[in-house]
């Protein structure tokens, strides 16, 4: 028997507070938060591995994590883990989910794809419930044309136009998209896009350009030309981080089975 048990944990948090998952030297993030409460439960946990980061501002429904617990410091049933968990973490902070999983399973090595939600409030008046999850753009907006745009983000391409600026260069801006979907109820539009991978910005720059070829400032033909030019500078906006989601993080059944033992 391993003297560690691993635990798979799902997050959600509003990041309104936060400068990102990540833990920084200058503000807070969340993994710092949730380290916190773990290290008051389990004195030799230090660290838990997230699937993704997400930046300043941005939210979470279905952030993954790992984390390794010693047997001897693990007293109490698998299903009572998150309630623990929950009762030393801020009320923006919540683990949806914990069970034991494999000891070869990596949150982030893992992952064979990943779902971010945009949201977008397409109104005169903002919805003051929404102001911290949603991007306001009072201007009126062309579905179709959106729609019409957001196929062509479809399949493998270098995404470096819409990605932001590193310190450094990536080895290789390819990713797979699998899903570009626009959705509208009422005054709200929802974006759902899901790939294998994601750069930087990158759901971001993707709304801010289809809502200004909704808007009409980028003519729908020019949107394939953008796409290779690999040059964020002929690219849209940069969607504000306020109104994105870290919907969900995909595991291949097969490679990924839980392996919860309730009342143990």
């Amino acid at each position: 028997m391993s003297a560690l048990i691993k635990f798979k944990l799902v997050i959600a948090y509003d990041g309104t507070a936060y400068q990102g998952w990540q833990v920084q030297k200058i503000g807070t993030g969340v993994q710092e938060k949730i380290e916190a409460a773990l290290g008051k439960m389990f004195p030799s946990v230090k660290r838990i591995h997230s699937s993704s980061r997400t930046d300043t501002g941005v939210h979470a429904l279905g952030m993954v994590a790992h984390l390794e617990i010693p047997h001897t410091e693990f007293k109490m049933p698998v299903a009572r883990l998150a309630l623990a968990l929950n009762a030393f973490l801020p009320d923006d902070i919540r683990v949806l989910l914990a069970v034991r999983v494999p000891d070869k399973f990596h949150a982030r090595f893992d992952a064979t794809g990943k779902q971010y939600r945009y949201f977008v409030w397409n109104h005169p008046a903002m919805n003051p419930l929404l102001q911290n999850h949603a991007w306001h753009f009072p201007v009126k907006l062309d579905l179709a044309k959106m729609r019409e745009a957001a196929k062509l983000f479809l399949g493998r391409h270098d995404f470096k136009s819409f990605a932001g600026t590193r310190s450094y260069e990536m080895e290789s801006n390819v990713r797979t998209l699998t899903r570009c979907d626009i959705k509208k109820s009422g005054a709200q539009i929802t974006f759902i896009i899901e790939g294998d991978g994601f750069l930087y910005k990158m759901c971001r720059g993707i709304v801010g350009t289809l809502v200004q070829v909704g808007q009409g400032k980028i003519p729908l033909a020019k949107v394939e030309s953008i796409l290779a030019s690999c040059d964020r500078r002929v690219a849209g906006m940069t969607a504000p981080a306020h109104g994105l989601v870290l919907w969900k993080v995909f595991y291949s059944p097969q490679r990924h089975r839980d392996t919860e033992r309730k009342g143990k």
